[in-house]
């Protein structure tokens, strides 16, 4: 595990390193063999792995990693851009499992976050956050962002907009069946992950039945 934990890592950090081996290797096989064909894989690797390469790092350790947090330390503008943002690059300190702490680095990139998805997310500084690696390769992390302390706050808020998007259908007209059912059914939604008692829906279902 800690081999492939340190071949992932060298891939999604190390992009163009990682074409040069890959050219070197195929080319080497192709001399050797005599086969041109041999090259052709070269091309789609390097494309795989850099569109690919971090997210199948991150599988990975949330995989087979053990969890543990880490701190950033340090966050640096860079002057590149990925999507009209400007691309970051970060220093972090990671606890091992005896306690003590180990020094890691990724770039908005590069970071391997989990879940996987369309987005990078990465908790601000000087926060403890939760990450898996792989034990004694603990500089290879995924960043579990939605666990962290941010992340919470984000999800709890992305669940929020449909519940405020009914709320605001519902008191523009409370005799609309379909606006209170509408709401119902969000406040049903959000509580199966927030229990808050402001939202009655009990009291809900009563003036729906009464309208019906």
């Amino acid at each position: 595990m800690i081999f492939i934990s340190k071949i992932l890592f060298f891939t999604s950090h190390h992009g163009f390193y990682t074409v040069m081996i890959l050219l070197l290797f195929f080319g080497l096989l192709s001399w050797v063999t005599k086969k041109a064909w041999l090259l052709a894989p070269i091309l789609p690797l390097a494309i795989l792995n850099g569109f690919a390469g971090q997210y199948l790092n991150a599988w990975f350790l949330n995989q087979y990693g053990v969890e543990i947090t880490a701190v950033i330390t340090s966050d640096v503008q860079t002057n590149s851009t990925l999507n009209d943002m400007y691309i970051h690059d970060y220093e972090a300190i990671v606890k091992k499992q005896d306690g003590k702490y180990i020094s890691t680095y990724f770039s908005t990139t590069s970071a391997s976050i989990y879940p996987i998805e369309n987005a990078i997310r990465i908790p601000g500084m000087d926060q403890h956050f939760p990450v898996k690696y792989i034990p004694g390769y603990e500089k290879n992390i995924v960043i579990l962002y939605y666990q962290s302390e941010e992340g919470n706050v984000l999800l709890k808020y992305e669940k929020m907009a449909p519940v405020n998007s009914a709320k605001i259908k519902y008191e523009a007209d409370r005799t609309n069946k379909e606006f209170i059912e509408e709401y119902i059914s969000a406040l049903e939604e959000y509580v199966k992950s927030y229990d808050n008692e402001e939202y009655k829906i009990e009291e809900l279902k009563k003036d729906l039945k009464q309208l019906k």
